[in-house]
């Protein structure tokens, strides 16, 4: 009987210890079970996050764009703006000129002696504003952008920004030149003929006014302008004789 009792104790205790030893491993793969639920759900709201910030950046750089488009746009509008304000101030002075002084009394030939007279002032050599330094450099670097890096949407905005900056001077109408001349290899011709326009009217007498009216007929001819372009053509053999001007518009003509 006592035999019996402690082969029981001893069961008791055997069925303890493999009650515990069993317990953990249980206990230990129900923790790694949920370790791994919650590192799969730290991943999947990682990713969402991702997802989300990636979707803001392509909706961020489509704005980003749309403004660009539109700041573009009004940049050019505004250059046009102010290239056709400076021809309609042109035009208005021409046909102020052309306006005889005294139509009651003049005679015919009055009148033809009153035109060349004021041709002659209007060719006459004006002074133009020496450069200064700093706007020598300023138009070098246009140079650079419009020779050497063929940047001609930068050389547009820093010939505009020079004439606004630098008016009336020497180194101005080679601005408005230049101007002429990137329009006419973009080629927007249209704005190439204002500009060209705008240093044959306003500075007759400067040493680009004779290259200026040759190439106001070349972007006319390439418009389809051709008897403009015929008529422009003897214009500057007419104005400007014996310049190399001249002998290309000869060419052209022939």
């Amino acid at each position: 009987m006592r035999k019996l009792l402690m082969a029981a104790v001893a069961l008791s205790f055997c069925g303890s210890a493999l009650a515990q030893q069993s317990a953990p491993a249980f206990q230990n793969n129900q923790s790694e079970a949920q370790r791994k639920a919650g590192g799969n759900q730290a991943n999947a709201e990682l990713f969402y996050m991702i997802e989300r910030l990636q979707h803001e950046v392509r909706k961020l750089q489509g704005e980003l764009e749309e403004q660009r488009y539109k700041l573009d746009r009004l940049s050019e509008q505004s250059r046009e703006r102010y290239i056709d304000l400076d021809q309609r101030v042109l035009d208005v002075r021409k046909q102020l000129d052309e306006q005889p002084a005294d139509t009651g009394s003049a005679s015919p030939a009055g009148r033809g002696s009153d035109n060349a007279q004021g041709q002659q002032q209007k060719r006459e050599s004006r002074a133009y504003r020496v450069p200064t330094q700093e706007e020598q450099q300023a138009y070098q670097a246009i140079q650079k952008l419009i020779h050497e890096d063929k940047n001609y949407d930068a050389a547009i905005d820093g010939l505009y920004e020079f004439i606004a900056k630098y008016p009336e001077g020497d180194l101005t109408v080679n601005a408005y030149y230049w101007l002429g001349e990137v329009y006419l290899v973009k080629p927007q011709l249209e704005q190439a003929k204002q500009a060209f326009s705008i240093v044959e009217s306003r500075f007759p007498d400067h040493r680009k006014a004779s290259d200026a009216a040759y190439k106001l007929g070349i972007a006319q001819d390439r418009l389809g302008e051709k008897d403009k372009a015929r008529e422009q053509m003897r214009s500057v053999i007419a104005e400007y004789p014996g310049t190399k001007a001249a002998e290309l518009a000869q060419s052209y003509l022939k």
